[in-house]
């Protein structure tokens, strides 16, 4: 068991991101975004004019990529090809990409040799769709992290306008219930919670209480120096 790992999946706007990282650094772990991952494959795919759904076209292209995940100041940042593309693979347009390219079985094993290489190196706080079913099933502590879609939604609003971003918040509704759908229906490892995992809503909570309960979790499942 990678006894002081911590598995936290759950649908899109959930806020894993970003009490993973808070957590990153409380406990000194390692945080490993693996949904950034498919963003990069997704950016990638759009910047070479393979569409969203074609598997042919976007597996023709994985020899090309070279991803690593670098880390300043304990922040996670994604190189794609060299280029520092952490900024560009939150761009509306490429979530739509990450959910397609994310159902796409080669796309997985591509990527779930990278993810398992960061777990046979550090104990890691690790989120994204299927990763105490698949990728980190021995973890210490898996939790499944959810709120209603609107509350979701208004919270990825925010997080893209004070990005500058402008986009409404119908559309944003729009892309998570497309993407929840996606992600909950894909034959490739579906988003589902983990059989021993922690179910954790956070519809009614703000950032700190969500965090409060996170870490109350742990707590009570983990051991740390």
């Amino acid at each position: 068991m990678d006894k002081n790992s911590i598995a936290i999946d759950g649908p899109s706007g959930a806020g894993k991101s970003t009490l993973a990282r808070m957590a990153s650094r409380h406990y000194g772990l390692i945080y490993v975004d693996t949904g950034a991952l498919y963003r990069c494959i997704g950016l990638y795919a759009l910047r070479n004019g393979a569409a969203s759904t074609d598997m042919n076209g976007v597996y023709a292209l994985l020899p090309e990529i070279n991803l690593e995940m670098k880390y300043d100041g304990g922040v996670q940042r994604m190189i794609l090809c060299g280029e520092d593309v952490t900024d560009d693979i939150r761009l509306p347009e490429v979530s739509t990409y990450a959910s397609d390219v994310s159902a796409m079985p080669r796309v997985r094993a591509f990527l779930l040799s990278l993810q398992r290489d960061m777990i046979d190196k550090y104990e890691v706080i690790m989120d994204g769709r299927d990763i105490g079913t698949v990728v980190l099933p021995d973890a210490g502590l898996k939790v499944f992290l959810t709120a209603e879609l609107e509350t979701r939604a208004g919270r990825r609003h925010l997080e893209l306008l004070e990005k500058k971003i402008d986009i409404t918040f119908e559309e944003v509704l729009r892309d998570i219930s497309i993407r929840d759908k996606n992600d909950s229906e894909r034959a490739a490892a579906p988003l589902k919670p983990a059989a021993d995992s922690v179910f954790l809503d956070t519809t009614h909570m703000d950032l700190e209480e969500s965090f409060d309960a996170l870490c109350s979790l742990i707590g009570e499942r983990l051991v740390f120096d």
